[in-house]
């Protein structure tokens, strides 16, 4: 994703905490704020109840962000629980289901796994800040996300907030890439020598070099880069780069020899 859009989507996810922790004090003194937004109590396992009852209560869609927040396994030993599979498996076969995701936290097999249905959930990639999020219907959204008193969960109804969410889901959704296209380079040796590949060419050494560093004749060198450029749908070497970089398959660069970037 653009560093721009991970900006504007930075202070979306701000935007919503915001709304959120307004409409709770809003309704702190009023009977019915359990029906805007509620607090799940009882831990982690109270919040995977949570999700299990929203999604087998939806109709129409389930639009789910899983975007661990870091060291939060510590603090919830069920948290990596909160995952596609358990949550998914659990909705109507008509339901329309969406899921967005890291480029870290992505399940290849699942995804392979959804190619082969006839009616498969929709994945794509994006680099999404910390968040944890279920939305049914339009109408209900089910938040893990830091507040200013830590971790917190909440059940959101109050159609302001709902709104929000939808509208930034829509957003990063059309920046995100298929996932799909990120497993394009099928088992773990093709994918090793793809970035190694990809890794060169981001550095912009010569064929011969590349190809020398790999033990592999510079014409077979050659051929693996336009398999590759084919596979990304890239039109140059330029292209495949950036398109690598948007499917998160680019290793770190390491750095060179004065502390700085290096091939």
């Amino acid at each position: 994703m653009p560093i721009e859009a991970e900006d504007e989507l930075e202070r979306a996810l701000l935007e919503v905490r915001s709304l959120i922790e307004s409409t709770v004090a809003i309704h702190r003194d009023r009977s019915h704020r359990a029906q805007q937004i509620a607090t799940v109590e009882g831990g982690y396992r109270a919040v995977l109840d949570t999700a299990a009852a929203l999604i087998r209560s939806a109709v129409r869609s389930i639009d789910i962000v899983h975007a661990r927040m870091p060291g939060a396994e510590e603090q919830e030993p069920g948290l990596s629980e909160f995952a596609e599979r358990r949550l998914i498996y659990g909705a109507a076969e008509t339901i329309s289901v969406r899921l967005l995701t890291n480029p870290s936290m992505i399940d290849e097999d699942f995804v392979r796994e959804q190619l082969a249905k006839e009616r498969p959930v929709a994945i794509r990639v994006a680099r999404v800040p910390p968040l944890q999020a279920l939305l049914v219907d339009g109408t209900t959204a089910l938040v893990v996300a830091e507040s200013a008193t830590g971790v917190r969960a909440s059940v959101i109804r109050e159609p302001k907030v709902v709104f929000t969410l939808g509208s930034l889901y829509e957003s990063v959704w059309r920046n995100a890439v298929p996932a799909s296209e990120r497993i394009v380079f099928g088992d773990r040796d093709r994918a090793a020598l793809a970035q190694q590949i990809l890794g060169a060419l981001r550095a912009g050494v010569t064929d011969e070099v590349a190809a020398r560093e790999l033990t592999v004749s510079v014409r077979t060198y050659r051929r693996h880069v336009a398999e590759i450029m084919a596979m990304l749908g890239a039109q140059s070497r330029f292209q495949a780069g950036v398109r690598a970089a948007e499917l998160g398959l680019l290793r770190p660069a390491r750095p060179g020899p004065g502390g700085g970037p290096g091939a």
